[in-house]
């Protein structure tokens, strides 16, 4: 059949659906590894892409996400949203998080995420039509474009890094060494 390692997978989870992704809070270890991870923005986010965990410099990237209604923490409602001129790259994130969310396999199983893929489908358009591309890739590393008041314009490598036992990963946003976006993420910090 000529499938990818992701595609495979994500046919082996159709044949035996995961059961739904327990609610479980992050482990303690993910929380002092994000507190410990004070000159990079990073997050946890949960099956579903919504955000459960972050750090300060998160926070000084994109602001506070304890202030915002729960909608606004999911990331692909975000990504997803046409009002989002701050992301130079949005769809093509989008179009990356739609191929990993379906990759998940958790959709014919997990009432959150079911719920999540039923509203994006009546809701957007963008996602309606990405959803029905059937692509499958599970996302380790995206690139993200951004243009921040402070910092600038900031071209971020992010890294998914799964958390073992859970359906939590870990999303750690870092630039390259010597860019101008390095340089932006150094004035975050003392901002």
């Amino acid at each position: 059949m000529r499938l990818t390692a992701d595609e495979h997978t994500y046919l082996r989870r159709l044949a035996r659906p995961a059961p739904a992704a327990p609610s479980r809070p992050v482990p303690a270890n993910v929380l002092r590894l994000l507190d410990r991870l004070g000159d990079v923005p990073a997050m946890v986010i949960d099956a579903g892409y919504d955000m459960v965990a972050w750090n300060r410099m998160l926070v000084a990237l994109i602001g506070d996400p304890a202030g915002w209604a729960p909608r606004r923490r999911n990331r692909l409602r975000r990504l997803l949203d046409p009002a989002d001129t701050v992301t130079g790259n949005r769809l093509e994130l989008a179009r990356r998080c739609v191929a990993d969310l379906r990759a998940g396999g958790r959709y014919p199983a997990d009432p959150a995420v079911r719920s999540l893929v039923d509203d994006l489908l009546a809701e957007s358009p963008e996602f309606a039509r990405l959803w029905a591309e059937r692509e499958v890739v599970v996302q380790r590393t995206l690139t993200k474009r951004t243009v921040h008041p402070v910092a600038g314009p900031l071209e971020l490598d992010c890294e998914i890094l799964a958390v073992p036992g859970h359906d939590h990963r870990l999303l750690v946003y870092t630039a390259a060494p010597g860019t101008a976006s390095e340089e932006g993420l150094k004035r975050l910090v003392t901002a």
